[in-house]
């Protein structure tokens, strides 16, 4: 039974990579539809200063790439793809991936607040991860499995992430309305250990090319004080 799970997880691997191609113009335009956007620092943030190590949740679309992305912020220690939103007996790829369990593809941040503020990960999320004006989808991901969402873990992440949704809006920083959702954060679920670093052990494949590549290259173009250059990796996870 373990084996027949393990290669029905595979073939939707396949299948995801298999849609992009058959169907490599139309996921280059929808590349193109999600264009990085030059956003502005947060203006209520959190100051830098040494602690104990801090945890953001965020989800915009398919986690290899929001992973993928967020490894390379600086003052990152690990960031895990997992499942947020649902009930912990539904935390696995294969049910997520109905849409119909409240979770959301997400990734959990690890991060030491005196390299990197929440803002500063919120600028990235906004700015280079993902189009926050796309609703229960992302790029030539639908369902509400790929929406966007912030989930805050205190009061501090949700002030922060409600003024800053409010500072873009107000700037009319992007062409449409920000969809994004601020939800409490009730749990967070690893994803199978297969996906775990998919970007970085992955870096041929079509779907990671065509979508997630682009968003690598633009973190360092326009936020390259908060780029490095060397990803931060995790463990392989047992689940």
């Amino acid at each position: 039974m373990r084996s027949i799970r393990g290669l029905q997880r595979r073939v939707r691997i396949l299948r995801r990579s298999a849609a992009l191609v058959g169907c490599a113009l139309l996921a280059v335009a929808a590349w193109a539809a999600q264009s990085p956007v030059a956003v502005p620092p947060a203006a209520l943030d959190n100051p830098k200063a040494a602690g104990v190590l801090q945890t953001a949740v965020v989800a915009g679309g398919c986690f290899w790439g929001v992973q993928g992305v967020f490894e390379h912020l600086t003052g990152v220690r690990r960031v895990v793809a997992g499942y947020a939103g649902g009930a912990a007996r539904q935390a696995d790829y294969e049910t997520v991936s109905s849409g119909v369990t409240g979770h959301a593809e997400s990734v959990e941040i690890t991060f030491d607040p005196e390299r990197v503020s929440y803002g500063q990960i919120l600028q990235v999320f906004f700015g280079v991860v993902h189009d926050p004006t796309q609703l229960d989808r992302q790029g030539p991901d639908t369902g509400t499995q790929y929406r966007s969402v912030i989930f805050f873990a205190n009061e501090a992440q949700q002030r922060i992430a409600a003024a800053y949704v409010a500072q873009l809006e107000a700037a009319h920083v992007f062409g449409a309305p920000i969809v994004t959702r601020l939800d409490p954060l009730k749990g967070f679920y690893p994803a199978e250990g297969y996906h775990q670093d998919f970007l970085l052990r992955h870096p041929g494949n079509l779907y990671i090319v065509y979508n997630d590549l682009p968003k690598i290259r633009d973190f360092q173009r326009l936020l390259p004080a908060l780029y490095q250059p060397k990803a931060v990796t995790v463990d392989v996870l047992e689940h």
